[in-house]
């Protein structure tokens, strides 16, 4: 990890998880946007004055271990590859730091906003039985048994609260794709997104403006499908993937 990003991340005003309460943010908009890593200390600097950090055990960068869950022939990806509104990811998350465990399902509607719903389930659940299970099919407009596990996605992040309205902006980095006991790490990565309860200003959005950084990323979980299985389909995200290496490599 970059010294610089440590020392920036240490001069920002500190936020405990339980004063985070009111910014869960569980119904809202996303806004991303991807960058190299080499330019994320002076974001930093310009950010720090307008965000409060998430401080976890005196830990300001906390590591996520995630499993998305998908159907044997890849059709919630697929959903997404074609542009489709109304689609689900399905996933189970671990705060390892903390010890914490979620399953998740992740809904965008067709008015582009997200809304997430999780149990609470230390370890990854079995889906075909139990509380899992019966959480699932009330959540899902499918059978809750077509789902296989696919890929764990991991990474640091970074959790920022604004000062003064419901926004909340997590920078992702040290992404790691894993399946079949292999892992691809990119470490120049750094996915940002600014989560809101509606379309306010932003500090950090017109930090990225100032800074010619467009918004748009691919998903995490449709950035590891493709790079990681040759069987599915990437031709819409071809330009979203080349984009991302250019990132990487700059």
């Amino acid at each position: 990890m970059n010294k610089q990003v440590f020392d920036k991340l240490s001069e920002f005003n500190s936020i405990t998880l339980q004063e985070m309460d009111g910014v869960k943010l569980m119904d809202r908009t996303d806004t991303k946007f991807t960058f190299n890593i080499n330019e994320l200390p002076i974001i930093l600097e310009e950010a720090k004055n307008h965000y409060r950090i998430l401080k976890i055990e005196g830990n300001r960068i906390s590591r996520y271990k995630t499993l998305y869950f998908d159907t044997q022939n890849f059709a919630l990806y697929n959903q997404h590859h074609c542009g489709k509104l109304n689609r689900y990811k399905i996933r189970h998350r671990t705060y390892v730091d903390s010890n914490i465990g979620f399953l998740e399902v992740k809904f965008k509607n067709n008015k582009g906003r997200t809304l997430k719903t999780r149990i609470k389930e230390v370890e990854v659940p079995q889906l075909n039985t139990g509380r899992a299970f019966e959480f699932l099919k009330k959540m899902l407009p499918f059978d809750p048994l077509i789902l296989l596990p696919k890929i764990w996605i991991n990474y640091s992040r970074i959790t920022l609260v604004n000062n003064v309205s419901a926004e909340r902006l997590t920078l992702d980095l040290n992404l790691e794709f894993e399946r079949d006991g292999k892992t691809d790490l990119l470490d120049q990565l750094v996915i940002a997104e600014v989560k809101q309860d509606r379309k306010i200003a932003s500090p950090f959005i017109t930090i990225m403006r100032n800074k010619h950084i467009q918004e748009g990323s691919i998903s995490k979980y449709c950035f590891g499908v493709a790079s990681s299985f040759t069987e599915v389909k990437k031709n819409n995200f071809k330009r979203k993937l080349s984009n991302v290496k250019k990132i990487i490599n700059s």
